[in-house]
């Protein structure tokens, strides 16, 4: 009887249970698949094999939401996007609409907005409403009542126009929201933005996100579709418009700037040229208005990172390198601890030979760190992981892992 008891405790010990958050629960994307893990369970929601993006969280945790593709209604196009919310208690998939991008929850209601052909609509579940039109990008305000929406600009006989931001109130009341007008003009931005002797022309915006305090806004500025693959400037603008300013170069092929948990800093990977013209030139740098500090070695590079508390950043950190076709070849990174104050760092993952660490996240409502280990930076198959904070108790956890969101409160 001894010996059973001793083998169930060290059962308990190796296995990675993650139940001690009551809300603790997450989406993702298994071989293009939605994919819940709720109550220690795996969940598969689809089967067409045709879901993109990342699947996101109602405020309440009640509703997932997701995209994925399906054959064209309109015969010019090869396929359309199709956004769908699937929701937990009942087990029930609703078509939000049929050919639509960018969906976003409401930030404090199950309402979701997305876009269609340069015009933003909302959709109560029940019906959408038409909000405004001539949007290239959005985001909710963080109260959820209106949005900052940003048009694109244009290509006239003097050159290209700017993009321009503007806010749009928005009540409870859809069907009184006016189409054409009704907006404010918060700012327009230069025809060309830059730092340090580089700069881009400013056509479009995207990735807003509000400060901790809401008084600062982040977005990228990006020029053309295929110069923004080597080149973007992030920016940041005070909510009430008045200040504006470059903070750095960076590529869309590396994690996203995030700000702090509590604190108006911002952390980004700065760098242009994209990741094929190799591996280098991508450095950790953190901006707390208005100081900046930069976090990465000579002869490293960053990859990805998230914030784990206001002076705690976790990245995942390669040599730098020099591209090759030969995937072999590629550095594979592990994960560094960093205290921004101090500017004490340690490695914290030790991945075996063939293998790197990538995508790390703090899940706030468990404490944990998870990552991804995989085999090179476009492995499909990658196992998630989770450990302590600080790397150690690291466990293998989930296998074949794409794209995952964890659902928090906040």
């Amino acid at each position: 009887m001894a010996r059973i008891f001793a083998i169930i405790l060290l059962m308990m010990t190796l296995l990675p249970t993650v139940t001690a958050a009551e809300d603790f629960k997450a989406s993702f994307i298994r071989d293009r698949n939605v994919w819940l893990y709720v109550n220690d369970k795996e969940i598969q929601i689809t089967d067409s094999g045709k879901v993109f993006g990342v699947p996101k969280w109602s405020h309440d945790g009640k509703w997932v939401l997701y995209q994925q593709q399906a054959p064209a209604q309109d015969p010019g196009m090869p396929e359309q996007s199709e956004i769908w919310a699937y929701e937990l208690e009942t087990g029930e998939t609703k078509k939000i609409f049929y050919d639509g991008h960018s969906p976003k929850w409401a930030p404090n209601k199950n309402v979701i907005a997305y876009q269609d052909s340069g015009i933003l609509d909302i959709s109560d579940f029940n019906r959408f409403y038409n909000i405004a039109t001539g949007v290239n990008s959005y985001t909710w305000f963080p109260d959820g009542k209106g949005f900052l929406l940003s048009t694109s600009g244009v290509l006239k006989p003097d050159g290209w126009s700017s993009a321009i931001l503007y806010t749009k109130k928005v009540n409870n009341n859809y069907e009184d929201i006016v189409l054409f007008g009704g907006v404010d003009e918060l700012f327009t931005l230069p025809k060309e933005v830059g730092k340090e002797g580089k700069s881009v022309i400013a056509i479009y915006t995207s990735d807003f996100a509000f400060s901790p305090s809401n008084d600062w806004i982040s977005f990228i500025v990006s020029p053309t579709a295929s110069w923004s693959m080597d080149s973007n400037m992030l920016c940041v603008i005070s909510r009430d418009g008045k200040k504006f300013e470059v903070l750095d170069e960076i590529i869309f092929g590396v994690g996203a700037p995030k700000w702090a948990p509590s604190r108006d800093t911002i952390a980004y990977i700065a760098g242009g040229g994209r990741i094929v013209f190799g591996f280098k030139n991508k450095d950790l740098k953190v901006r707390e208005m208005p100081v900046s500090n930069s976090y990465t070695p000579v002869n490293y590079m960053e990859l990805d990172f998230d914030w784990i508390t206001d002076n705690e950043i976790v990245t995942s950190r390669a040599e730098a390198r020099e591209w090759s076709n030969d995937f072999n070849k590629h550095p594979l990174p592990a994960l560094y601890l960093i205290e921004v104050e101090s500017n004490i760092q340690e490695q914290i993952t030790q991945p075996p030979k063939g293998f790197g660490d990538y995508a790390p996240q703090y899940v706030e409502s468990i404490n944990k760190l998870v990552w991804q280990r995989g085999t090179s930076i476009i492995d499909q198959n990658r196992t998630l992981w989770i450990a302590d904070t600080d790397g150690s108790n690291a466990k293998e956890w989930l296998q074949n892992v794409d794209n995952i969101e964890f659902y928090s409160k906040n």
